[in-house]
């Protein structure tokens, strides 16, 4: 999934609202942030494979390290309680910490069977909602628009920044996220590592974004975020 992960970060500053959206966005995303790393120290494969599926020409050979079932367990476990080292806030670090594993059961709803459970030759699972571009649309942007909306009920902007930054971050997204679906493979599985790196940068603009708006809480004062 795509747009879909920045999709569960949004919504869930609704449970979490002392915790940025910068870092709300990193735990989602986080197999995603650490996997082209990994593919450019050559410990995880790629191959660019145009037509593996009807949504990306990837055919994920091995990634056990970012995006095992194991493992997205134990980058939660320690990004959760790395969290609550910084902060001590035990309600935000469960959901940072349940935010990385999501990551996983998301993907599963659209890859082809290449999501391992574990190490080794354990069984490789997905629903492969990728070779259906009407229903991975649907579920992308569906999911997108509702954790856009979850926020909004629980965020406003303190200035310019905090309205016009984040409608440029959620165009940004959703257009990019459209001109992946229709544009051309990455010329190498380098490149392509080294433009996943950018996800970095679009964390770091969230953490802007938030630091420009505010908590709305339920009873109608305001906190800020």
């Amino acid at each position: 999934m795509f747009i879909g992960h920045y999709a569960v970060g949004f919504a869930a500053k609704r449970l979490a609202p002392r915790v940025s959206l910068g870092t709300l966005l990193s735990a989602a995303l986080l197999l995603d942030l650490v996997w082209p790393i990994l593919v450019l120290c050559g410990i995880e494969r790629v191959r660019i494979a145009p037509g593996d599926t009807v949504m990306t020409p990837l055919d994920f050979e091995y990634y056990p390290y970012s995006h095992s079932l194991v493992m997205a367990v134990v980058w939660g476990l320690v990004f959760g309680l790395l969290y609550f080292a910084l902060r001590r806030d035990r309600a935000g670090a469960l959901v940072v910490g349940l935010l990385v594993p999501s990551h996983w059961f998301l993907d599963l709803l659209v890859h082809r069977p290449d999501l391992p459970l574990s190490f080794g030759d354990s069984a490789k699972l997905g629903w492969g909602l990728w070779n259906s571009m009407a229903i991975t649309l649907l579920l992308e942007y569906g999911f997108f628009a509702l954790g856009i909306l979850v926020y909004l009920s629980t965020t406003r902007p303190l200035d310019r920044i905090g309205r016009w930054a984040f409608w440029g971050l959620v165009a940004f997204l959703a257009l990019g996220f459209a001109s992946d679906v229709g544009g051309p493979p990455p010329p190498s599985v380098s490149a392509l590592a080294w433009m996943a790196l950018a996800l970095w940068l679009l964390v770091l603009w969230a953490w802007w974004v938030d630091r420009h708006r505010v908590v709305v809480l339920p009873q109608g004062t305001a906190n800020k975020a």
